[in-house]
Protein backbone atom coordinates (compact mmCIF):
# COMPACT_ATOMS: atom_id res chain seq x y z
CA UNK A 1 0.00 0.00 0.00
CA UNK A 2 2.83 2.36 0.92
CA UNK A 3 4.53 1.60 -2.37
CA UNK A 4 1.32 2.42 -4.30
CA UNK A 5 0.92 5.72 -2.46
CA UNK A 6 4.57 6.55 -3.07
CA UNK A 7 4.20 5.77 -6.78
CA UNK A 8 1.07 7.92 -6.96
CA UNK A 9 2.80 10.82 -5.20
CA UNK A 10 5.74 10.67 -7.59
CA UNK A 11 3.37 10.79 -10.56
CA UNK A 12 1.80 14.08 -9.40
CA UNK A 13 2.88 17.57 -10.34
CA UNK A 14 3.31 18.46 -6.66
CA UNK A 15 6.26 16.06 -6.45
CA UNK A 16 8.02 17.67 -9.42
CA UNK A 17 7.12 21.32 -8.91
CA UNK A 18 10.24 21.92 -6.85
CA UNK A 19 12.55 20.17 -9.33
CA UNK A 20 15.83 22.06 -9.50
CA UNK A 21 17.10 23.30 -12.88
CA UNK A 22 20.76 23.89 -13.65
CA UNK A 23 20.81 27.42 -14.98
CA UNK A 24 23.62 29.55 -16.34
CA UNK A 25 22.83 33.22 -15.79
CA UNK A 26 25.61 35.52 -17.03
CA UNK A 27 28.28 32.98 -16.16
CA UNK A 28 26.83 32.03 -12.75
CA UNK A 29 25.92 28.38 -12.37
CA UNK A 30 22.71 28.24 -10.34
CA UNK A 31 20.16 25.66 -9.30
CA UNK A 32 16.65 27.06 -9.11
CA UNK A 33 13.11 25.61 -8.94
CA UNK A 34 12.34 26.52 -12.55
CA UNK A 35 8.70 25.43 -12.67
CA UNK A 36 7.87 27.36 -9.52
CA UNK A 37 9.59 30.53 -10.77
CA UNK A 38 7.70 30.44 -14.07
CA UNK A 39 4.38 29.82 -12.31
CA UNK A 40 5.04 32.89 -10.18
CA UNK A 41 5.82 34.96 -13.30
CA UNK A 42 2.60 33.71 -14.92
CA UNK A 43 0.63 34.75 -11.84
CA UNK A 44 2.30 38.18 -11.93
CA UNK A 45 1.18 38.64 -15.55
CA UNK A 46 -2.35 37.58 -14.60
CA UNK A 47 -2.30 40.18 -11.83
CA UNK A 48 -1.18 42.90 -14.26
CA UNK A 49 -3.86 41.90 -16.77
CA UNK A 50 -6.81 41.48 -14.39
CA UNK A 51 -6.20 43.95 -11.60
CA UNK A 52 -4.15 46.57 -13.46
CA UNK A 53 -5.90 46.21 -16.82
CA UNK A 54 -2.69 45.93 -18.87
CA UNK A 55 -3.76 44.47 -22.27
CA UNK A 56 -6.05 41.84 -20.64
CA UNK A 57 -7.32 40.39 -23.94
CA UNK A 58 -3.81 39.23 -24.78
CA UNK A 59 -2.03 39.06 -21.45
CA UNK A 60 -4.59 36.73 -19.81
CA UNK A 61 -4.30 33.95 -22.44
CA UNK A 62 -0.50 34.41 -22.64
CA UNK A 63 -0.12 34.19 -18.87
CA UNK A 64 -2.46 31.21 -18.63
CA UNK A 65 -0.60 29.41 -21.41
CA UNK A 66 2.61 30.03 -19.47
CA UNK A 67 0.93 28.67 -16.33
CA UNK A 68 -0.30 25.52 -18.10
CA UNK A 69 3.01 24.65 -19.74
CA UNK A 70 4.88 24.98 -16.44
CA UNK A 71 2.61 22.60 -14.55
CA UNK A 72 4.86 19.52 -14.42
CA UNK A 73 3.58 16.24 -15.87
CA UNK A 74 0.69 17.91 -17.74
CA UNK A 75 2.37 17.26 -21.11
CA UNK A 76 0.35 19.87 -22.99
CA UNK A 77 3.28 20.82 -25.24
CA UNK A 78 4.40 17.27 -25.87
CA UNK A 79 3.61 15.46 -29.13
CA UNK A 80 -0.18 15.14 -29.37
CA UNK A 81 -0.77 17.55 -26.47
CA UNK A 82 -3.53 20.16 -26.80
CA UNK A 83 -1.24 23.21 -26.80
CA UNK A 84 1.21 21.50 -29.16
CA UNK A 85 -1.61 21.03 -31.67
CA UNK A 86 -2.88 24.60 -31.27
CA UNK A 87 0.67 25.88 -31.61
CA UNK A 88 0.76 24.72 -35.23
CA UNK A 89 -1.09 27.92 -36.19
CA UNK A 90 1.61 30.05 -34.55
CA UNK A 91 4.47 27.95 -35.87
CA UNK A 92 3.19 28.15 -39.45
CA UNK A 93 2.57 31.91 -39.18
CA UNK A 94 -1.21 31.65 -39.56
CA UNK A 95 -2.46 33.47 -36.46
CA UNK A 96 -0.47 36.77 -36.81
CA UNK A 97 -1.80 37.64 -40.32
CA UNK A 98 -5.33 36.83 -39.10
CA UNK A 99 -4.80 39.29 -36.24
CA UNK A 100 -3.69 41.86 -38.83
CA UNK A 101 -6.93 41.24 -40.73
CA UNK A 102 -8.84 42.04 -37.54
CA UNK A 103 -6.69 45.09 -36.78
CA UNK A 104 -7.26 46.44 -40.31
CA UNK A 105 -11.03 46.10 -39.93
CA UNK A 106 -10.97 48.07 -36.68
CA UNK A 107 -8.46 50.76 -37.70
CA UNK A 108 -9.23 54.22 -39.02
CA UNK A 109 -6.52 55.33 -41.44
CA UNK A 110 -8.27 58.68 -41.85
CA UNK A 111 -5.83 60.64 -39.65
CA UNK A 112 -2.90 59.30 -41.69
CA UNK A 113 -4.62 60.17 -45.00
CA UNK A 114 -5.51 63.65 -43.70
CA UNK A 115 -1.93 64.29 -42.56
CA UNK A 116 0.49 62.23 -44.70
CA UNK A 117 3.46 63.79 -42.87
CA UNK A 118 2.63 61.57 -39.92
CA UNK A 119 3.92 58.66 -42.02
CA UNK A 120 7.41 60.03 -41.34
CA UNK A 121 6.82 59.80 -37.58
CA UNK A 122 5.72 56.19 -37.95
CA UNK A 123 8.86 55.48 -39.98
CA UNK A 124 11.13 57.23 -37.46
CA UNK A 125 9.81 55.09 -34.63
CA UNK A 126 11.05 51.98 -36.47
CA UNK A 127 14.63 53.17 -35.94
CA UNK A 128 14.65 51.23 -32.67
CA UNK A 129 14.28 47.99 -34.65
CA UNK A 130 17.44 48.47 -36.67
CA UNK A 131 19.48 49.97 -33.82
CA UNK A 132 18.71 46.98 -31.61
CA UNK A 133 19.38 44.60 -34.51
CA UNK A 134 22.97 45.90 -34.57
CA UNK A 135 23.20 45.62 -30.78
CA UNK A 136 22.04 42.00 -30.86
CA UNK A 137 24.61 41.17 -33.54
CA UNK A 138 27.33 42.67 -31.34
CA UNK A 139 26.14 40.49 -28.44
CA UNK A 140 26.67 37.35 -30.51
CA UNK A 141 23.19 36.61 -31.83
CA UNK A 142 22.92 35.37 -35.42
CA UNK A 143 21.42 37.59 -38.14
CA UNK A 144 17.97 35.93 -38.07
CA UNK A 145 17.92 35.99 -34.25
CA UNK A 146 18.98 39.65 -34.14
CA UNK A 147 16.26 40.54 -36.67
CA UNK A 148 13.64 38.79 -34.53
CA UNK A 149 14.84 40.59 -31.39
CA UNK A 150 14.97 43.98 -33.11
CA UNK A 151 11.36 43.78 -34.29
CA UNK A 152 10.25 44.03 -30.64
CA UNK A 153 10.99 47.76 -31.03
CA UNK A 154 7.99 48.09 -33.30
CA UNK A 155 5.74 47.34 -30.30
CA UNK A 156 3.66 45.09 -32.54
CA UNK A 157 3.13 41.65 -31.06
CA UNK A 158 1.71 39.89 -34.16
CA UNK A 159 4.53 41.22 -36.35
CA UNK A 160 7.13 40.04 -33.82
CA UNK A 161 5.53 36.59 -33.71
CA UNK A 162 5.27 36.31 -37.48
CA UNK A 163 8.89 37.27 -38.10
CA UNK A 164 10.25 35.15 -35.25
CA UNK A 165 8.28 32.08 -36.36
CA UNK A 166 9.94 32.46 -39.75
CA UNK A 167 13.49 33.30 -38.65
CA UNK A 168 14.15 32.08 -35.09
CA UNK A 169 11.33 29.90 -33.78
CA UNK A 170 13.52 28.78 -30.87
CA UNK A 171 13.30 32.34 -29.50
CA UNK A 172 9.53 32.68 -29.91
CA UNK A 173 8.77 32.39 -26.19
CA UNK A 174 11.01 35.16 -24.82
CA UNK A 175 10.44 37.45 -27.83
CA UNK A 176 6.66 37.09 -27.58
CA UNK A 177 6.66 37.73 -23.83
CA UNK A 178 8.91 40.77 -24.28
CA UNK A 179 6.87 42.18 -27.18
CA UNK A 180 3.49 41.85 -25.50
CA UNK A 181 4.80 42.94 -22.10
CA UNK A 182 6.14 46.19 -23.53
CA UNK A 183 2.91 46.74 -25.45
CA UNK A 184 1.03 46.41 -22.17
CA UNK A 185 3.49 48.70 -20.37
CA UNK A 186 3.26 51.55 -22.91
CA UNK A 187 1.62 53.88 -20.32
CA UNK A 188 4.57 53.32 -17.97
CA UNK A 189 7.53 53.28 -20.39
CA UNK A 190 6.67 56.13 -22.76
CA UNK A 191 5.77 59.16 -20.57
CA UNK A 192 9.25 59.59 -18.96
CA UNK A 193 10.88 59.48 -22.42
CA UNK A 194 8.37 61.97 -23.82
CA UNK A 195 8.92 64.35 -20.92
CA UNK A 196 12.70 64.03 -21.06
CA UNK A 197 12.93 64.95 -24.75
CA UNK A 198 10.39 67.80 -24.92
CA UNK A 199 9.99 71.19 -23.26
CA UNK A 200 6.88 72.28 -21.38
CA UNK A 201 6.15 74.78 -24.14
CA UNK A 202 6.30 72.04 -26.78
CA UNK A 203 4.01 69.76 -24.79
CA UNK A 204 1.43 72.56 -24.58
CA UNK A 205 1.20 73.05 -28.37
CA UNK A 206 -2.38 72.79 -29.58
CA UNK A 207 -2.81 71.38 -33.07
CA UNK A 208 -5.53 72.39 -35.52
CA UNK A 209 -8.33 69.98 -36.38
CA UNK A 210 -7.66 67.51 -39.19
CA UNK A 211 -9.60 67.82 -42.45
CA UNK A 212 -12.43 65.45 -43.28
CA UNK A 213 -11.37 62.45 -45.38
CA UNK A 214 -13.74 61.36 -48.15
CA UNK A 215 -15.03 57.83 -48.56
CA UNK A 216 -13.29 57.57 -51.94
CA UNK A 217 -9.92 58.34 -50.30
CA UNK A 218 -10.58 55.75 -47.60
CA UNK A 219 -11.36 53.05 -50.18
CA UNK A 220 -8.43 53.87 -52.46
CA UNK A 221 -5.91 53.93 -49.57
CA UNK A 222 -5.85 50.18 -48.71
CA UNK A 223 -5.82 49.20 -52.40
CA UNK A 224 -3.02 51.61 -53.28
CA UNK A 225 -1.00 50.68 -50.18
CA UNK A 226 -1.30 46.97 -50.99
CA UNK A 227 -0.09 47.48 -54.56
CA UNK A 228 2.77 49.80 -53.65
CA UNK A 229 4.14 47.94 -50.62
CA UNK A 230 3.83 44.37 -51.91
CA UNK A 231 5.22 45.18 -55.36
CA UNK A 232 8.15 46.88 -53.63
CA UNK A 233 8.55 44.30 -50.84
CA UNK A 234 6.84 40.98 -51.64
CA UNK A 235 7.95 39.43 -48.34
CA UNK A 236 5.57 41.80 -46.51
CA UNK A 237 2.56 40.44 -48.42
CA UNK A 238 1.02 38.33 -45.66
CA UNK A 239 0.91 41.10 -43.05
CA UNK A 240 0.22 44.10 -45.30
CA UNK A 241 -2.25 42.13 -47.42
CA UNK A 242 -4.35 41.04 -44.44
CA UNK A 243 -4.13 44.48 -42.79
CA UNK A 244 -5.38 46.26 -45.89
CA UNK A 245 -8.03 43.64 -46.68
CA UNK A 246 -9.47 44.18 -43.20
CA UNK A 247 -9.46 47.94 -43.70
CA UNK A 248 -11.07 47.69 -47.15
CA UNK A 249 -13.83 45.50 -45.70
CA UNK A 250 -14.48 48.24 -43.13
CA UNK A 251 -14.30 51.23 -45.45
CA UNK A 252 -16.33 49.68 -48.29
CA UNK A 253 -19.46 50.04 -46.18
CA UNK A 254 -21.22 47.20 -48.02
CA UNK A 255 -20.37 44.20 -45.80
CA UNK A 256 -21.32 45.19 -42.23
CA UNK A 257 -21.74 41.55 -41.17
CA UNK A 258 -18.16 40.78 -42.21
CA UNK A 259 -16.89 43.81 -40.30
CA UNK A 260 -18.74 42.73 -37.17
CA UNK A 261 -17.47 39.14 -37.47
CA UNK A 262 -13.86 40.14 -38.05
CA UNK A 263 -13.67 42.83 -35.37
CA UNK A 264 -15.45 40.81 -32.72
CA UNK A 265 -15.73 37.02 -33.00
CA UNK A 266 -12.65 36.35 -35.16
CA UNK A 267 -10.41 38.78 -33.29
CA UNK A 268 -11.23 37.28 -29.90
CA UNK A 269 -10.94 33.69 -31.11
CA UNK A 270 -7.54 34.25 -32.73
CA UNK A 271 -6.34 36.30 -29.74
CA UNK A 272 -7.07 33.37 -27.41
CA UNK A 273 -5.36 30.84 -29.70
CA UNK A 274 -2.37 33.09 -30.30
CA UNK A 275 -2.00 34.13 -26.69
CA UNK A 276 -2.22 30.71 -25.11
CA UNK A 277 0.21 29.13 -27.59
CA UNK A 278 2.70 31.98 -27.19
CA UNK A 279 2.59 31.56 -23.43
CA UNK A 280 3.08 27.82 -23.89
CA UNK A 281 6.54 28.49 -25.34
CA UNK A 282 7.68 30.07 -22.08
CA UNK A 283 8.53 26.87 -20.23
CA UNK A 284 11.17 26.87 -17.51
CA UNK A 285 13.69 24.78 -19.44
CA UNK A 286 13.88 27.21 -22.38
CA UNK A 287 12.94 30.49 -20.70
CA UNK A 288 15.21 30.80 -17.67
CA UNK A 289 18.60 31.56 -19.16
CA UNK A 290 20.97 34.41 -19.98
CA UNK A 291 19.74 34.57 -23.56
CA UNK A 292 16.17 35.29 -22.46
CA UNK A 293 17.24 38.05 -20.08
CA UNK A 294 19.35 39.59 -22.87
CA UNK A 295 16.35 39.52 -25.22
CA UNK A 296 14.09 41.22 -22.67
CA UNK A 297 16.70 43.96 -22.05
CA UNK A 298 17.28 44.45 -25.79
CA UNK A 299 13.51 44.57 -26.36
CA UNK A 300 13.13 47.36 -23.82
CA UNK A 301 16.01 49.20 -25.49
CA UNK A 302 14.40 48.79 -28.91
CA UNK A 303 11.03 50.09 -27.72
CA UNK A 304 12.59 53.03 -25.86
CA UNK A 305 14.74 54.06 -28.83
CA UNK A 306 11.74 53.79 -31.17
CA UNK A 307 9.74 56.09 -28.90
CA UNK A 308 12.64 58.54 -28.60
CA UNK A 309 13.24 58.60 -32.38
CA UNK A 310 9.59 59.43 -33.01
CA UNK A 311 9.60 62.25 -30.47
CA UNK A 312 12.87 63.69 -31.80
CA UNK A 313 11.55 63.76 -35.37
CA UNK A 314 8.42 65.38 -33.95
CA UNK A 315 10.62 68.13 -32.52
CA UNK A 316 12.24 68.66 -35.92
CA UNK A 317 8.83 68.87 -37.59
CA UNK A 318 7.70 71.26 -34.86
CA UNK A 319 10.59 73.59 -35.72
CA UNK A 320 10.03 73.31 -39.47
CA UNK A 321 6.31 74.13 -39.12
CA UNK A 322 6.98 76.99 -36.68
CA UNK A 323 5.27 75.29 -33.76
CA UNK A 324 2.25 73.78 -35.52
CA UNK A 325 3.10 70.17 -34.58
CA UNK A 326 3.21 68.93 -31.01
CA UNK A 327 6.28 66.63 -30.85
CA UNK A 328 4.51 64.35 -28.37
CA UNK A 329 2.62 62.74 -31.26
CA UNK A 330 5.91 61.26 -32.47
CA UNK A 331 5.80 58.82 -29.54
CA UNK A 332 2.72 57.22 -31.12
CA UNK A 333 4.84 56.13 -34.09
CA UNK A 334 5.37 52.75 -32.43
CA UNK A 335 2.55 50.52 -33.58
CA UNK A 336 0.92 49.78 -30.23
CA UNK A 337 -2.57 50.74 -31.45
CA UNK A 338 -4.31 52.57 -29.88
CA UNK A 339 -2.46 52.57 -26.53
CA UNK A 340 0.39 54.81 -27.68
CA UNK A 341 -2.05 57.38 -29.10
CA UNK A 342 -3.99 57.37 -25.84
CA UNK A 343 -0.79 57.98 -23.89
CA UNK A 344 -0.04 61.00 -26.12
CA UNK A 345 -3.56 62.33 -25.50
CA UNK A 346 -3.20 61.91 -21.76
CA UNK A 347 0.24 63.52 -21.60
CA UNK A 348 -0.85 66.43 -23.80
CA UNK A 349 -3.83 67.21 -21.59
CA UNK A 350 -1.65 67.25 -18.50
CA UNK A 351 0.02 70.41 -19.78
CA UNK A 352 -2.89 71.88 -21.74
CA UNK A 353 -6.35 70.67 -20.63
CA UNK A 354 -7.91 72.02 -23.84
CA UNK A 355 -5.55 69.97 -26.01
CA UNK A 356 -6.98 67.04 -27.97
CA UNK A 357 -4.11 65.17 -29.62
CA UNK A 358 -5.74 61.74 -29.96
CA UNK A 359 -6.67 61.94 -33.65
CA UNK A 360 -3.37 63.63 -34.50
CA UNK A 361 -1.52 60.83 -32.69
CA UNK A 362 -3.53 58.16 -34.49
CA UNK A 363 -1.84 59.19 -37.76
CA UNK A 364 1.67 58.14 -36.70
CA UNK A 365 0.17 55.28 -34.68
CA UNK A 366 -1.42 53.56 -37.69
CA UNK A 367 1.63 54.53 -39.77
CA UNK A 368 3.65 52.58 -37.22
CA UNK A 369 1.55 49.48 -37.89
CA UNK A 370 2.41 49.72 -41.58
CA UNK A 371 6.02 50.60 -40.76
CA UNK A 372 6.58 47.60 -38.52
CA UNK A 373 5.08 45.26 -41.14
CA UNK A 374 7.34 46.76 -43.81
CA UNK A 375 10.37 46.47 -41.50
CA UNK A 376 9.49 42.82 -40.86
CA UNK A 377 9.18 42.23 -44.59
CA UNK A 378 12.59 43.79 -45.19
CA UNK A 379 14.23 41.67 -42.48
CA UNK A 380 12.48 38.56 -43.81
CA UNK A 381 13.76 39.34 -47.30
CA UNK A 382 17.36 39.55 -46.08
CA UNK A 383 17.37 36.66 -43.59
CA UNK A 384 14.45 34.43 -44.60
Amino acid sequence: MLEILSSFWESTGFYHIFDMFDLNLFGLELQLPGYLIMICIACLFLYLAIWKGYEPYLLIPIAFGMLLVNLPMAGLMEEGGLLKLLYIGTDLGIYPPLIFLCIGASTDFGPLIANPRSLLLGAAAQFGIFFTFVGAILLGFTGPQAASIGIIGGADGPTALYLTSRLASDLLGPIAIAAYSYMALVPIIQPPIMKLLTTKKEREIKMVQLRQVSKTERIIFPIATTLLVILLLPSAAALIGMLMLGNLIKESGVVPNLVETVTKSLMYIVSILLGITVGAKADAIHFLNTQTISIIILGLLAFSIGTAAGVLLGKVMCKLTHGKINPLIGAAGVSAVPMAARVVQKEGQKYNPSNFLLMHAMGPNVAGVIGSAVAAGALLMFFG
